[in-house]
């Protein structure tokens, strides 16, 4: 059984055997794995974890040989950054906002990533590169929000953030800046006053924490959400629809109502993307939709996320919802219509 004492990430295979969290006879196949995709799971998700191997903290973050099956219609690059990318760490898909990618380091790498290809190969976006993305957004005047991501903006030292925050704010025509961060959940004692003075610094900020299971909110989350919240800054979370994690509407009920207890309101339910050796993450789009056709019989509207699915090669999010998925008559292949009206195949997983 993992220690709940132990306070070190855990980021090869030899930990998670030492810790309870798999098996030796595993490590063979979750060596592969791990040549592919880093294993890290901080302290406060290992004693989340702790006497629950198979339970929905332990499955979105340990590996498992499953990983190594790569599923049909998989891509190296699920929701199309690349096709988007006008300069290094930088995407424009939507006219009136960008996604700067700021560092590739997370706390956790979850299992089910759709960067997974990408994140963990290296720190924070080099000075250059930086350079050329935020010249590009000075020179875009359409562009009103930024979004940090990457890799976790919250794993950048609060020096960093705030430097990096100072330049974006210079920028007369940016109105928003919005964080997407896993950190305050996955290791909430990086919440700490220099972090919160700087994310105050922020003229108009959002912060979207990423969580799919209330196991997930530990006593020390729920402090840095409250730390959060009382300095101020608006909360939303994001959430990815994950077979054997929260595919209930049990599991996401109890999600979103401790998110709004601690004054963080739901903001996207994500229907899992196409990354490779994610296939057995994936629902179908059918259950998603009897799962929120369910919670919207029990939840009140400050409860409910939208669910959304970003059609595969970079078209972008649409919402599951009639004249945007459309049936084509044979089950389990539908068409995605994007936001400009084009119409994009998408089927779900097989079995």
């Amino acid at each position: 059984m993992p220690r709940p004492g132990a306070r070190r990430a855990l980021t090869n295979v030899a930990d998670l055997i030492a810790s309870g969290l798999a098996a030796p006879a595993d490590a063979p196949a979750l060596q592969r794995v791990a040549t592919d995709f880093q294993i890290r799971i901080p302290p406060e998700m290992v004693a989340a974890a702790a006497g629950a191997v198979d339970g929905p903290v332990a499955r979105q973050f340990v590996p498992t040989a499953a990983e190594l099956a790569v599923a049909a219609g998989s891509l190296h690059d699920p929701i199309g950054d690349a096709a988007h990318q006008p300069a290094p760490g930088l995407t424009h898909r939507y006219p009136d906002r960008v996604i700067l990618h700021v560092t590739r380091t997370c706390d956790v790498y979850c299992r089910f990533c759709f960067r997974r290809e990408v994140v963990g190969e290296s720190g924070p976006l080099p000075e250059p590169e930086l350079a050329a993305a935020l010249a590009y957004i000075r020179a875009t005047p359409a562009i009103r929000e930024v979004i940090l991501t990457g890799g976790d903006p919250l794993t950048l030292s609060p020096r960093r953030l705030a430097a990096l925050c100072a330049r974006i704010a210079g920028i007369g025509h940016i109105e928003v800046l919005r964080i997407h961060s896993r950190t305050p959940v996955v290791a909430p004692e990086r919440t700490s006053p220099a972090l919160i003075a700087v994310l105050k610094s922020v003229p108009v900020l959002y912060l979207v924490i990423h969580t799919n299971h209330a196991d997930e909110l530990t006593h020390a989350a729920v402090a840095a959400l409250a730390r959060l919240a009382d300095a101020g800054i608006p909360l939303l979370s994001q959430t990815v629809l994950l077979r054997r994690v929260n595919d209930s509407a049990e599991a996401l009920a109890a999600l979103f109502r401790a998110l709004l207890r601690h004054r963080v309101k739901p903001y996207y339910l994500h229907h899992c993307d196409l990354a490779r050796g994610t296939g057995h993450f994936r629902t179908t789009l059918a259950e998603g939709q009897r799962i929120m056709a369910e919670l919207r019989g029990r939840l009140s509207g400050l409860c409910l996320p939208g669910y959304v699915i970003d059609i595969p090669g970079g078209s972008g999010k649409v919402p599951v919802l009639p004249g945007y998925v459309e049936e084509t008559g044979i089950p389990g292949r539908y068409m995605l219509r994007d936001h400009q009206g084009r119409l994009h195949p998408y089927a779900d997983p097989e079995g």
